[in-house]
């Protein structure tokens, strides 16, 4: 693979152009690499506070009745936005683990996985765990090898 950088003093904005044979694994990956580099700025709530963290300190978002929640090892802030908006903003190694929770996979502990196909994910150094369901199990499985 060659690697080219052009200096234009003219251009407004950035612009990367990847010429290819054929859209490759390792092109993916690239893609994917420049789109994580612009993850999202998102607003948190908590009592009549805003807060401004970084995606990588969330360890899942959830619903809890009609609000949305993102959870950190020890705090839980709303998000005012729905799981599928979240789940088309956020960066790859954020993915879809049930029907109400999207799960950070940087965070991931481990996976206990049942009998009947579901399981659970642990977090590091965190009491907080979250269930995944039987029909996103082949999925988590499939990102998380992707990212490891």
């Amino acid at each position: 693979m060659k690697l080219r950088i052009e200096i234009d003093s003219e251009l407004t904005e950035t612009e990367i152009v990847i010429k290819a044979a054929a859209l490759t694994d390792e092109i993916a990956d690239l893609q994917r690499l420049f789109q994580e580099t612009k993850a999202p700025r998102l607003i948190f709530y908590k009592g009549t506070g805003e807060y401004y963290l970084d995606l990588a300190e969330i360890l899942f978002f959830e619903t809890e009745g009609s609000k949305i929640y993102a959870h950190t090892q020890k705090e839980a802030y709303e998000v005012r936005l729905k799981l599928y908006e979240l789940e088309s903003i956020l960066p790859r190694y954020f993915s879809r683990v049930s029907k109400s929770t999207i799960a950070n996979l940087r965070q991931v502990y481990s996976v206990d996985k049942s009998f009947s196909g579901t399981g659970t994910i642990f977090f590091y150094q965190t009491h907080k765990e979250v269930h995944v369901s039987r029909h996103y199990q082949s999925l988590l499985k499939e990102n998380l090898r992707n990212m490891r």
